[in-house]
């Protein structure tokens, strides 16, 4: 497996991706929804939210079989990076890709200097990785009721500054 930025050409594979992922069995007679996890990757592209660097897939071969995304967030005006989504193709899951996908995002963020990343997840996945409950440094989660699962990841640049309520790319918003 290798990691790499995602390429332009990539697109179709990378949604491909994250519908697999995040797939849900229909609910209607009208066939599957359009997976929420896919169209906020393609709309924080076409939005210019992505972080330069911070979109990264996973390959096997020619094929691409997993991807995370991070996008411009702030904390009260002043940036930080929003992750999400990760996915992974369902015949590549728990063979180590997430777990590759999320230390290179997180070297790739703190070579580029970014003061943290914040995520909405598992606390008890995450902390592997060093997440922490946001709200214990002093961050907010954009949405009541979301303290318990939003977590903040600080990097080298954190400086303890960063402090109030995160928001992140418009695209979330439009889900």
């Amino acid at each position: 497996m290798i990691l790499r930025r995602d390429l332009p050409a990539d697109e179709a594979a990378v949604l491909a991706v994250h519908r697999a992922a995040f797939a849900r069995p229909p609910s209607g007679a009208h066939g599957p929804a359009e997976v929420a996890e896919a169209r906020l990757v393609q709309e924080l592209h076409n939005d210019g939210s992505v972080i330069p660097g911070l979109s990264l897939a996973a390959t096997a071969g020619d094929e691409i079989v997993g991807h995370v995304v991070c996008s411009r967030g702030s904390i009260d005006g002043r940036p930080a990076a929003g992750l999400g989504p990760l996915g992974v193709l369902p015949g590549y899951q728990r063979r180590g890709v997430g777990l590759a996908l999320m230390h290179g995002v997180l070297a790739a963020a703190d070579a580029l200097d970014e003061p943290a990343i914040l995520l909405l997840g598992n606390p008890g996945y995450y902390r592997r990785f060093g997440f922490l409950p946001a709200e214990s440094l002093g961050v907010l989660p954009p949405g009541p009721g979301w303290a318990e699962h939003f977590q903040i990841r600080p990097l080298t640049a954190w400086d303890g500054t960063l402090r109030g309520t995160f928001r992140y790319a418009c695209a979330f918003g439009r889900l």
